[in-house]
């Protein structure tokens, strides 16, 4: 009710404020046409040799003059009997304040409507529906605009909702099952039923390793996320930090069955960058590779320098990824196996782990298609300023 009240005092006092404008102008009108009619009929009444000498002194410029004041006095026109002022005042109030009370309602629903929509749609939103939308008004202007960048930021809310509640479901999934396993791998043998063997604890570690490993990876997005992610920047010699990478992994690749092909195009010069973290994005990009591309048996490294960055591309044959799903990738907690089962994956965290390291360093990340058919990575690190 006090909504309803509310918004026909506000139409109410946009009438009087357009009625009185309104007033106002044809007030303004009507003080200038008549005055013309007056002294037109002024200038008519004037004897036919005083009209003259009138005439003369406007035509010098000395219509304000002594001489035509007075023959303004002595054949001023006495027998008007409307007032200049009352007449415009009571044109303004029997023509104008209708009008402009009509105009104002008017005007008043333009305002209020898209405005009435957008308070709707945020209650809604406060409510904890992010699908509610503002109606769009028909006319452009700073109301459509103002209604669009409200539907905007409630799309932006509603992907972030459902980015969400997917992060939880996936995380509250691989945090269980490696707890799953280990709550019952110690209750076996607790009870015996499996004996106390170094290759049992061997795996009861491995589990303990994937939770670390994926706490840390969450750590790192978190502290990403706050700012607080600080880089060690030094002068970086991106060739050959891709070597010690690769042979950090040879073992690895050599046990999948990866040949590896490494080409650096021409002389790449140093980049301010933090070795570490950037040794983190190539780890996970080879990581990656091992765990979805080994069946393409290829896996390719190309360095190269362009204008203001350099850029490293990690390519393979394996299967790519489905049409829509390049983007995708790099969102928190994806995997191409719906079924998120260990054995063909790691947490889905690696590739959102690239993306903000690289945005952190001010460069880009994208992935396209390989030459044989699999995943192109391509990183684009700006070279900086070094010292």
């Amino acid at each position: 009710m006090s909504r309803v009240l509310d918004r026909i005092w506000v139409r109410f006092g946009l009438g009087i404020a357009s009625a009185v404008l309104a007033s106002m102008l044809v007030l303004g009108g009507t003080m200038i046409v008549y005055g013309r009619v007056q002294f037109w009929r002024f200038h008519e009444a004037l004897p036919a040799a005083v009209r003259a000498e009138f005439d003369e002194l406007r035509s010098k410029g000395l219509e304000g003059g002594p001489r035509a004041s007075e023959i303004y006095r002595q054949y001023s026109l006495d027998d008007d009997p409307w007032d200049v002022d009352k007449l415009a005042i009571l044109i303004g109030l029997v023509a104008c304040l209708p009008v402009g009370l009509m105009a104002g309602f008017w005007i008043s629903r333009m305002v209020m409507q898209p405005i009435s929509s957008v308070a709707r749609a945020a209650g809604r939103v406060a409510l904890g529906d992010f699908g509610a939308r503002a109606r769009v008004p028909r006319r452009a202007g700073e109301m459509a605009d103002l209604v669009h960048d409200f539907n905007l930021m409630t799309s932006s809310l509603e992907a972030l909702e459902r980015e969400r509640k997917s992060t939880l479901a996936a995380l509250s999934h691989e945090l269980r099952t490696p707890l799953a396993v280990l709550q019952a791998r110690l209750h076996a043998l607790c009870d015996g039923v499996i004996p106390a063997e170094p290759a049992e604890f061997t795996r009861l570690l491995e589990q303990c390793q994937h939770l670390s490993l994926l706490v840390g990876d969450l750590h790192t997005l978190s502290v990403a996320d706050a700012g607080r992610l600080p880089l060690h920047r030094v002068a970086l010699d991106i060739p050959s930090l891709v070597r010690d990478t690769l042979e950090n992994h040879a073992r690895r690749l050599d046990d999948a069955g990866m040949a590896v092909e490494l080409e650096v195009r021409a002389v790449v010069p140093p980049v301010l960058a933090d070795a570490d973290r950037i040794r983190q994005v190539l780890n996970n990009l080879i990581e990656n590779a091992i765990h979805y591309a080994r069946d393409g048996r290829w896996l390719h490294l190309w360095v190269r320098s362009t204008p203001g960055e350099v850029q490293i591309t990690v390519s393979d044959a394996g299967r790519g990824h489905p049409d829509g799903l390049d983007e995708r990738v790099f969102q928190r907690f994806t995997r191409l196996d719906a079924s998120r089962n260990r054995a063909t994956g790691g947490s889905g965290l690696g590739l959102s782990i690239v993306r903000t390291l690289i945005e952190l360093h001010g460069g880009t990340v994208s992935v396209g298609r390989s030459s044989r058919g699999g995943a192109a990575f391509t990183i684009s690190i700006p070279r900086g300023i070094l010292p």
